[in-house]
């Protein structure tokens, strides 16, 4: 009896705090997210779409800082755990249009076999690339059942983010983001994700900027060569950094062979002298 009404209040505790963090999450949404993309200052929200499948909760929220528009999605387990991915309105289109693939390929499946599971799990696997951000998507099956994983990663070590779909729900889910997608649109309004922080160094009595912005015409580099009562500078539209890297090492590839040639290049003579 004791061990009976144990059990009864814990189920009632962890439902209670379920639905608190629900609303401590729908709370802190407008307060402090958007940290993966960089800023939190003048974000606004400018739809929201929740559905349930099975145990899980899903948040759709359209927001828009002055990058352009995105899509964050948020997965609130039954526990009140949480997790969170960010989707450029483009990149949203391309997972709708895969969510569409994998429901055919899971409705073409037979039922699970707990005992012939997959060894790593996965059933059709695809990728999407979005600037430095890379979406893993797969298709896994474990003892529990089948679902999607979409997995976030940035490029250069950046952290690594996932939610897990349920499978049956896949469907559900897409009708979800394609009614956000015809309301706002696939065009993202700018956004590139995260810009690279700027970086500085000095040389002699100059000191050179490089700094990362966004305009309406897009992505560029800004180089700045700053001395004693003077400054000037050279802007770089990002679909020309690859040439100016590349011409960039090619000097620096002439005018190392050029050193080498002047410095001698023969072979050393032995200590002491010539061949003995």
């Amino acid at each position: 009896m004791f061990l009976k009404r144990r059990l009864s209040d814990e189920f009632h505790y962890f439902e209670s705090r379920s639905d608190e963090s629900d609303h401590l999450y729908e709370k802190r949404m407008k307060l402090n997210n958007g940290q993966q993309m960089g800023t939190t200052t003048g974000e606004k929200e400018l739809a929201t779409k929740m559905i349930q499948i099975q145990s899980k909760r899903f948040y759709l929220d359209v927001k828009e800082n002055r990058r352009g528009r995105f899509i964050k999605v948020a997965e609130i387990a039954s526990d009140g755990r949480r997790s969170q991915i960010f989707l450029a309105l483009s990149t949203a289109a391309e997972l709708r249009d895969y969510l569409s693939s994998f429901s055919d390929f899971y409705a073409s499946l037979g039922p699970p076999n707990p005992d012939h599971l997959p060894e790593d799990g996965k059933l059709k696997s695809e990728m999407m690339i979005k600037d430095n951000r890379r979406y893993y998507l797969d298709l896994k099956e474990n003892a529990r059942g089948r679902f999607l994983r979409v997995s976030q990663t940035i490029s250069r070590g950046g952290p690594r983010s996932q939610i897990a779909i349920p499978a049956q729900g896949m469907i559900e889910f897409r009708d979800a983001l394609t009614d956000l997608l015809v309301e706002f649109g696939t065009d993202d309004g700018g956004f590139k994700g995260e810009l690279p922080e700027g970086k500085h160094m000095r040389v002699d009595n100059k000191n050179f900027y490089f700094d990362i912005g966004q305009n309406n015409r897009g992505i560029y580099m800004r180089i700045s060569e700053v001395k004693t009562n003077f400054r000037t500078a050279i802007t770089v539209p990002e679909k020309s950094w690859g040439r100016f890297r590349d011409i960039f090492a090619d000097y620096c590839d002439k005018m190392k062979d050029g050193s080498d040639k002047t410095s001698g290049g023969g072979p050393e003579s032995p200590p002491g002298g010539g061949a003995k």
